[in-house]
């Protein structure tokens, strides 16, 4: 006869399978069935094909949110539609060095991370599904854009992929044009290729690489003797630069001699001094002598006085002697006298 089973046993086997499962989807879930989310809402101008719903959101390369929805927005002042995406970011991302949290979820966080620069865009997660994902960055060059009027909607303001930008840049390309002009470049370029003066190219760049080669060796052959003499040259501008350098030398020794003849205590200079002195006296015995008041002076102009005299005497003798050459026979008159 077979044991009855143990309710009570039972109900601790279920109730403990029970809970194991309740922890393996916790810990399958990361924890986040507890995490609070907010939401916030971007616009794009382009088609979000591979975009969908649970698509991650990356911020500078970490997952930070989820994709919660796509769908078409109708932006009426421009009559246009565009593709409205719905994201939800995890409260504790961010931190900063210190361990602070930054809560991401906070609108007046995200403003301000705004007015730094922070868009967001689509971008490729695999080329070959071609599922697409939100990337947020900064990118300050880039205008902020708002799309929503309305104060209770939380938006992040984007920008387009780099192949957006250049479909935009290239919706205006005129590629007929560029056809035509490529076409007619072509017709020009085979026409100065079918020319004489273009097929003859090759012959006269041999002929100069010839006259090149040719050039060369002359100017090997004749190297060699100008080097020579560049060296000799070299050698003589040794020399003379030894040269000049032993007579700055001696012009040095010359400038020290001439430094201690016109020293103060040098034989030269007192012997300069004196005689100096001796030609200031002499000028001075100079002067005294030509004074008026000297008595050489007087003598002198006395001699000259009685010389004057004397050359009148012998004047009036020979104008006398002129008149009358008896005179010198018969001697001088009584009256005369």
């Amino acid at each position: 006869m077979s044991k009855k089973a143990s309710p009570t046993l039972i109900g601790a086997f279920v109730f403990g399978a029970v809970t194991l499962g309740i922890i393996a989807v916790l810990l399958l879930a990361g924890g986040e069935w507890f995490q609070e989310r907010r939401r916030h809402v971007m616009y794009f101008d382009e088609a979000a094909q591979g975009l969908q719903v649970g698509a991650p959101v990356v911020f500078l390369g970490v997952k930070v949110g989820t994709v919660k929805r796509v769908q078409l927005a109708l932006d009426e002042p421009k009559d246009r539609f565009m593709v409205s995406v719905t994201i939800e970011i995890a409260p504790h991302a961010l931190r900063t060095t210190t361990g602070d949290q930054i809560d991401l979820q906070d609108r007046i966080t995200i403003r301000e991370l705004v007015d730094r620069g922070l868009r967001a865009r689509l971008q490729v997660q695999s080329l070959l599904t071609g599922m697409r994902y939100v990337d947020l960055g900064f990118h300050p060059d880039k205008k902020a854009r708002f799309i929503s009027d309305d104060p209770g909607i939380s938006e992040i303001p984007t920008i387009p992929t780099t192949v957006a930008e250049l479909s935009s840049m290239l919706e205006g390309f005129q590629v007929d044009e560029f056809l035509d002009d490529l076409a007619e470049i072509s017709g020009s370029l085979r026409t100065i290729l079918a020319t004489e003066a273009w097929r003859s190219i090759p012959e006269r760049l041999d002929g100069a690489l010839a006259s090149l080669q040719s050039l060369t060796a002359r100017l090997d052959a004749a190297s060699a003797p100008m080097l020579a003499m560049a060296e000799a040259d070299l050698d003589e501008l040794g020399k003379a630069i030894d040269d000049v350098r032993a007579a700055m030398g001696r012009i040095g020794l010359a400038a020290d001699r001439i430094g201690n003849l016109t020293d103060e205590d040098s034989p030269v200079v007192d012997n300069l001094s004196r005689a100096g002195t001796e030609l200031a006296d002499a000028a001075r015995a100079l002067r005294q002598f030509a004074d008026d008041e000297a008595p050489t002076v007087q003598h002198l102009n006395q001699a000259l006085g009685e010389i004057s005299g004397a050359a009148r005497a012998l004047r009036r003798l020979a104008e006398s002697l002129e008149q009358e050459p008896e005179a010198l026979f018969r001697g001088k008159r009584r009256g005369e006298e």
